[in-house]
């Protein structure tokens, strides 16, 4: 018989197996399919770009290249939009059941292939892979699911009211959820009847090209769909390229802010999904343990790379330590590492400049004096990581909590009355998200009315759904991403 060791005292009555509770690697196998290069998708076909020039995807898992990228100019992204105005005058006429039909057909192929695009997306990205396998995928074909079903149905969208689509439309998307935002941008313009020229972020293209194959398989016509890629530079152009009657743009509030003033006066319709610093608001009432993990989930889904993500923790004074202590325990059991192990929680930053920028934040913290506490777990040594970091006793003038770091750092305040917690929430050039945990159904409607937010979570945080509309206040933006508010983005009433 064994020699039993003797017992630990336990308090908290949790499980504690030290080191030797591990998990073997568990990598991905399905294969990504990356081609060595990338031409533009330009009138329904891969074309090469008119200046040959090419740039590299590298792979923040491990700082390799995937592959090499076109780089479009301004002959390029004119040939997209020209190939989209003319696409326009049939796909506008077609009839909303067959626009259905074609929608329908990508959202299966999405789901058949859905393996292999999770794989690409983890690669190119960073995220974890069963982030990819588990959400951004079903979610991509869930967006075009639903949208089918409204192209046939557009006319009771506005009672005693048509919808008339707008032309062609350009579209200029971020890197944290690639695939998932070109869903949530063409879906909708799709059916609506409107043609698009869409722009994927630099460092994550390649998903959105091989999307570009899916639409050739579902047969959508020539030039409805147009797909370009580059830097700033390139969705300058298609930004202001005269033949957009539209640009939906998600990305930073800074880039936002130049967009808005370059097509002030234009007469193109707009919508922008910017920047955020998401107040998550626990109670003591709240049930601590649920309220733990979704805090947790806010913060590190996605390394943080979301612009709803709870960043900011607004905690009632008399829970503060034991909940804070609660996601220290929580947040040592999360897996940093490899983002194609299965077992991976917090993947890779999605690139050099991005790592550099979460860096200098968090420095920044550390130079103000604030208690940190990091996870405590061994960094790849290839590749770009951070791990998960937590601040307590931040106060609302310092830069951790005021600006949005884009990355797994949570900044911990306290409040004491809901006055204060709302004060402190709605204290942010953001309005983005929000999240309210209570066990009162009056003060989570209390909350709800009272915080300046877009979207405002209770008891959960980042449930999302291609039915409910999404989209911010102040500098976090405008107009709506979903549901029938996010057809009217996409069409005129007549």
């Amino acid at each position: 018989m064994a020699r039993q060791s003797p017992a630990r005292p336990n308090s908290a009555r949790e499980l504690l197996f030290g080191d030797l509770w591990e998990f073997d690697p568990a990598p991905e196998s399905a294969p990504a399919h990356i081609e060595p290069h990338y031409g533009l998708f330009i009138n329904g076909r891969f074309v090469a770009a008119k200046s040959r020039r090419r740039f590299d995807s590298i792979s923040p898992r491990d700082g390799t290249k995937l592959a090499e990228i076109s780089e479009a100019k301004a002959a390029d992204v004119d040939a997209a939009y020209q190939a989209a105005a003319k696409a326009f005058k049939s796909w506008s006429k077609i009839p909303g059941r067959d626009r259905s039909k074609y929608l329908f057909r990508i959202a299966r192929l999405l789901q058949d292939r859905a393996r292999e695009f999770a794989v690409a997306e983890t690669l190119d990205g960073g995220k974890p892979i069963r982030e990819s396998r588990d959400f951004d995928l079903p979610m991509a074909a869930a967006h075009f699911f639903y949208h089918a079903g409204w192209a046939d149905k557009l006319d009771h969208v506005a009672p005693g009211r048509r919808l008339a689509p707008l032309g062609v439309i350009g579209q200029v998307i971020p890197w944290n959820f690639p695939l998932l935002m070109l869903a949530w941008k063409i879906a909708p313009a799709l059916a609506t009847g409107n043609t698009v020229v869409i722009k994927p972020a630099e460092t994550t293209s390649i998903t959105a090209l091989k999307f570009a194959s899916i639409l050739q398989d579902a047969g959508l016509p020539p030039g409805v769909v147009n797909i370009v890629t580059g830097g700033p530079e390139t969705g300058a152009l298609v930004v202001n390229h005269p033949l957009a009657a539209k640009i939906a743009f998600t990305g930073s509030t800074d880039v936002g802010k130049i967009i808005q003033h370059s097509l002030a006066g234009t007469g193109k319709k707009i919508s922008l999904e910017l920047g955020g610093k998401a107040a998550n608001i626990v109670f003591e009432d709240a049930p601590l343990d649920q309220a733990a993990e979704g805090v947790i989930n806010g913060i590190f889904f996605n390394q943080g790379h979301v612009c709803c993500a709870g960043s900011r923790l607004l905690v009632q004074e008399g829970i503060a330590s034991a909940f804070t202590a609660r996601l220290k325990r929580r947040m040592a059991s999360l897996r940093v590492g490899d983002p194609l192990d299965k077992n991976t929680d917090v993947g890779a930053i999605n690139s050099l400049a991005q790592l550099k920028k979460i860096q200098g934040l968090v420095q920044s913290g550390i130079d103000d004096g604030t208690p940190m506490h990091k996870h405590a777990c061994q960094l790849p040594k290839k590749g770009f990581y951070f791990p998960p970091t937590l601040f307590t006793g931040v106060s609302m003038s310092q830069r951790i909590a005021s600006e949005e770091i884009f990355g797994p750092v949570l900044s911990i305040l306290t409040f004491r009355t809901p006055d204060e917690a709302i004060e402190k929430a709605n204290n942010t050039r953001f309005g983005l998200s929000a999240g309210v945990w209570t066990d009162k159904g009056s003060r989570i409607l209390m909350m709800a009315s009272r915080l300046k937010a877009g979207v405002v979570w209770a008891n959960t945080y980042h449930q999302f759904d291609p039915a409910s509309p999404f989209g911010g206040y102040k500098e976090s933006g405008f107009g709506r991403e979903g549901g029938k508010h996010g057809l009217l983005e996409y069409s005129q009433l007549v």
